[in-house]
């Protein structure tokens, strides 16, 4: 889910069958995919994995939304022109990544999922996070997300992306605010109807003002995965927030809220005809994301890109 923030000044259990092949484990049952890495490594056991990122959305719904937040922000900083950035790495651990305002209380999410690291040590944190994103939309009643094991954590902060990859939630006027959520998503290759279906994910969660400085929630269902987002985008009233804070809207009610990068969503054409399409046809907004959202996930996987399969899931 891609958080929007302002605008910042820089701002089963398988085994390895002779190391060559791993089993891959889905809903589907078992099947065999081919691993070119020929070194035995250890197998995280995915199931239990799963289960216990299951029993932290179960138990406290809200952590989903926090979950799908930090898969997003891992993954969502990758540039198709430098090859840089992407979920391989998990460098929100380090210096300046976790400091990016972008990321505020993302370490929260983090801690959640770092007794499972400690009780699987042989899952990477990048898998780790991604795999929690996925798990969580689906605990919250999304689509299945395609998901396969194949990041490698880094050891230090060296190759954190640069601060201000992540979309600001205004640019000051629509058609500016417009480009600028197709320049964030165009650098990591997605179009104009993957960039609708990914910020779909603001079905989910909501805004708090000692993170992003806006606050409120997009719909009355936020820990729900559903099409409400473009539903209440097209069909209620928005106006502008009298508050202390960065320019948002309301509707009549005032306890849902927009930022001016969801309605530039219906001011331009070309993204509105696909809010009207998800917001009349909800299987063809979990379909759509479904396949956005693994593409985020997988950016800037090397293994991925030489079609290495590793452990698959969904």
């Amino acid at each position: 889910m891609a958080t929007y923030s302002r605008a910042s000044p820089a701002s089963n259990k398988g085994r390895l069958l002779g190391g060559a092949a791993l089993l891959a484990v889905g809903f589907g049952g078992v099947s065999l995919a081919n691993n070119s890495l020929g070194a035995a490594a250890p197998v995280p056991d995915l199931k239990a994995i799963r289960a216990k990122i299951a029993k932290i959305v179960e138990d406290e719904p809200s952590h989903g939304p926090l979950l799908v937040r930090l898969a997003w922000h891992a993954s969502g900083t990758y540039s198709k022109e430098t090859k840089t950035g992407g979920s391989n790495g998990a460098t929100m651990r380090f210096k300046p990544e976790s400091n990016f305002g972008a990321n505020a209380g993302l370490q929260i999410g983090r801690n959640l999922l770092e007794p499972i690291k400690k009780a699987h040590p042989e899952i990477s944190y990048a898998d780790l996070w991604t795999l929690a994103g996925a798990v969580a939309i689906e605990e919250m009643g999304g689509p299945v997300i395609g998901w396969r094991a194949g990041r490698v954590d880094k050891t230090d902060g060296s190759e954190c992306p640069p601060d201000g990859r992540l979309p600001d939630a205004d640019k000051g006027h629509p058609k500016i605010t417009a480009q600028h959520v197709r320049d964030i998503f165009y650098r990591m290759g997605f179009n104009d109807r993957e960039i609708v279906a990914l910020v779909g994910a603001h079905a989910l969660g909501r805004c708090h003002a000692d993170r992003s400085g806006y606050s409120g929630p997009w719909t009355r269902a936020d820990t729900s995965f559903s099409n409400d987002f473009y539903r209440e985008l097209l069909n209620n009233k928005w106006t502008k927030k009298k508050w202390n804070g960065p320019e948002q809207y309301e509707d009549p009610t005032g306890y849902l809220m927009m930022l001016p990068a969801d309605l530039v969503l219906i001011q331009d054409p070309a993204f509105k005809k696909f809010v009207e399409l998800y917001a009349n046809d909800e299987k063809a907004f979990f379909r759509d994301f479904a396949k956005a959202f693994q593409k985020l996930e997988e950016l800037g996987v090397p293994t991925f890109n030489k079609g290495w399969f590793g452990w698959l899931w969904g």
